[in-house]
């Protein structure tokens, strides 16, 4: 793929940095021959590490830390060189191979951006056909390698994905081809039918059957409807969560070091007294 095919300029050329690159995949290349640690490790030994680095990166953007997502960028970076290293190596693919296969696929996918099979851009009007767009060229896509004898609209959604954010891809996806509620009131009304089902298997109707499963499952249903109601009024469910996960440590390690200051631990402490304290750190972040 040549650069005026792109698009891209000198200036791209230089804002790449290829020297410097270079430099990073020759100290990558070295620590996978003299270092003993570095050259046992295979994809499946450092892959949770991947993981690791990836949530890390995740954590300085919620805190606002450009210095520490400075360094957690580069120890993501490091991953992709390590495990495209690990393949060369291993004779199944190169880092060329990788970079040549994303530039080719960000190209084919943006056909609004790149030139068409005319010569010209595809015209979009907004950011809702750019992302339909994608989605039926991934199919397309997934059509012509006879990856899937029965391409799904949900294809490509990681299993790997923690529960929440899973949920909100494939809602995504599903609503891309339609199935969606027309608006987010549809969405909150499914929102209250899954909790009354929820207060209806726990036994709190007055039901004195309780089954464990179907209790599970009915909980299920309310957090993916919950989900869906975030995500149809452009709230992130899992950023909320994260952001309410992060409230609730601030606030309880307010609890901690009040009790600390007496000697006591919570374990030592009434409801009552940490209920205290608990509303001693609200106020705090009200003030502040």
């Amino acid at each position: 793929m040549d650069r005026e095919t792109l698009g891209l300029t000198d200036a791209d050329r230089d804002a790449a940095h290829a020297d410097l690159f270079a430099d990073f995949v020759a100290i990558v290349h070295r620590l996978r021959r003299d270092c003993p640690w570095d050259r046992e490790q295979t994809h499946d030994s450092v892959k949770q590490l991947t993981i690791e680095e990836a949530f890390e990166v995740v954590q300085a953007i919620d805190d606002g830390d450009t210095q520490e997502l400075k360094k957690e960028l580069g120890d993501l970076f490091l991953h992709v060189l390590f495990h495209a290293h690990i393949a060369e190596t291993n004779g199944t693919f190169t880092l060329r191979d990788v970079m040549e296969g994303e530039m080719q696929k960000l190209v084919r996918r943006h056909p609004h951006v790149f030139k068409g099979a005319d010569g010209q851009p595809l015209a979009v009007s907004s950011t809702g056909e750019v992302l339909q767009n994608w989605e039926a060229i991934k199919r397309a896509e997934r059509e012509a390698s006879g990856a899937d004898e029965t391409p799904s609209a949900l294809d490509g959604v990681p299993q790997a994905l923690p529960a929440l954010l899973r949920a909100e891809r494939v809602q995504e996806k599903a609503a891309l081809v339609g199935f969606d509620f027309p608006d987010a009131r549809g969405a909150w009304a499914k929102v209250e039918e899954e909790l009354a089902e929820v207060h209806e298997a726990s036994g709190a109707s007055g039901n004195p059957e309780h089954d464990a499963d179907r209790l599970e499952a009915e909980i299920g249903d309310l957090l993916f409807a919950v989900t869906n109601y975030a995500r149809m009024r452009g709230i992130s469910p899992e950023n909320a969560l994260r952001r309410t996960v992060g409230t609730f440590s601030s606030r309880f390690s307010h609890v901690e070091r009040g009790l600390a200051r007496e000697g006591r631990t919570p374990e030592a402490a009434t409801l009552d007294e940490m209920d205290a304290l608990w509303d001693e750190a609200k106020a705090l972040e009200r003030r502040t």
